[in-house]
């Protein structure tokens, strides 16, 4: 029996929407007419999500609150000894969202189907990553499915908490930032041009910041369009150019050696890949697919090809932490750890104190970018609105110096 998306009407020609379990189209089309609805379209809902991987969309995947909130209701209830298909079928029917009731119903209908739980998350990849399909996968396979959905649901949760962290703390400077721009270019725009006229009906020169300003006004006036369409022209054309694999390496490489960006890149895509490998490891995924699944959740492209670099010394027999330790990509402090794990047998435990260190060290570093930026970006805004005052109050003070 599989899930299915209809659109349907009703007997005032209403239209109606909505998921229904059937095991074939032509079912559903008999239990639509059977509830007095005409079918209009019925389509699977694996082949629904298909389509649109095709179609544009600003999000194509499931949201990290989103995930997060079903792992821990799938892992509550497996805990509480619910069959895995009745399980499905309740946290979907508890959530509020179309979409994800009809993935979570198109995953049961392949679990009644006969298939694992991995192999029902793997029929919607843009909402389930590897990482998350690999883990359940080996929760299946050792017969520990609840206690590596606890661990996942922990791990979904504690990503959401630390987006939702940064998201908060980015709102005051980039508040900050657009008002200060909207401001600037208001003074210049409006404000400029109603004082300049001032200034016309004297013949003495116009000292220099004044004529700066009003050189700057009339250009912002002219050539507001074509301001906007160059701003454009320029993110669309760095994004496609950073689409290459070539100049993303190099811009990639180059993020790392500035001195405060490259401690953040390096801090937060070690503490993604120290995470992720510690979750894959402690579910019983082996350590060469562990160290190949946690590369990809690595961003920065020379340190994602040290991982890979890595994992190849590793497969020759290689230790994980000098295998790390050779690209000089990853911090002293997490090698260390990891070299502590895998003497000591705990390897689990030291990746997972590696990635909270990490974490806390990028937290604190954030903190003290963000205490310095919001005053320097208010001591900025009020040096520029201090220039264009002056740039208006010099000829006037010069006026009234010839009118004596």
């Amino acid at each position: 029996m599989g899930a299915f998306e209809y659109t349907a009407l009703d007997r005032s020609g209403k239209e109606a929407h909505g998921l229904i379990e059937g095991d074939t189209a032509k079912h559903v089309r008999q239990l639509l007419r059977e509830r007095h609805l005409l079918p209009v379209e019925v389509t699977e809902v694996v082949q629904q999500e298909s389509r649109r991987q095709w179609q544009f969309s600003l999000r194509r995947g499931l949201s990290a609150k989103d995930l997060a909130l079903l792992t821990r209701q799938l892992a509550t209830l497996t805990q509480s000894g619910l069959p895995l298909e009745e399980a499905l079928l309740a946290v979907g029917q508890q959530n509020d969202k179309p979409r994800t009731q009809s993935i979570l119903l198109g995953v049961r209908s392949r679990v009644m189907e006969g298939h694992t739980l991995a192999d029902g998350l793997g029929e919607f990849p843009s909402a389930f990553p590897e990482l998350y399909r690999a883990t359940v996968s080996a929760g299946e396979q050792s017969g520990h499915l609840d206690a590596v959905l606890e661990r996942l649901a922990e791990f979904t949760e504690s990503r959401q908490v630390l987006q939702q962290q940064i998201r908060n703390a980015l709102i005051y400077p980039v508040a900050l930032v657009v008002t200060a721009v909207a401001i600037i270019s208001f003074m210049l725009a409006y404000v400029v041009p109603k004082v300049v006229y001032i200034f016309e009906r004297y013949e003495t020169e116009l000292p220099l910041l004044t004529r700066i300003m009003i050189g700057s006004s009339d250009f912002l006036r002219n050539h507001w369009l074509l301001l906007i369409i160059a701003a454009g022209v320029v993110f669309f054309g760095t994004r496609r150019i950073l689409r290459r694999e070539g100049p993303k390496r190099r811009y990639h490489r180059l993020l790392l050696r500035l001195p405060v960006v490259g401690s953040l890149t390096q801090g937060i895509n070690t503490a993604r890949f120290t995470q992720t490998l510690s979750i894959l490891a402690g579910s019983g995924v082996p350590i060469l697919d562990s160290l190949r699944i946690a590369a990809q959740v690595v961003v920065n492209i020379p340190m994602r090809e040290a991982v890979r670099e890595a994992s190849l010394r590793v497969r020759e027999g290689a230790m994980i932490s000098r295998s790390l330790e050779t690209s000089r990509l990853f911090p002293p402090m997490t090698t260390h750890l990891i070299a502590s794990g895998e003497a000591s047998g705990r390897l689990e435990e030291m990746l997972s104190r590696a990635a909270a260190n990490q974490e806390r060290e990028v937290d604190n570093l954030v903190t003290t970018l963000l205490g310095i930026m919001q005053p320097l970006l208010v001591i900025i805004m009020a040096g520029v609105v201090l220039l264009i005052v002056l740039a208006i109050l010099l000829p006037i003070f010069e006026i009234n110096n010839l009118i004596r």
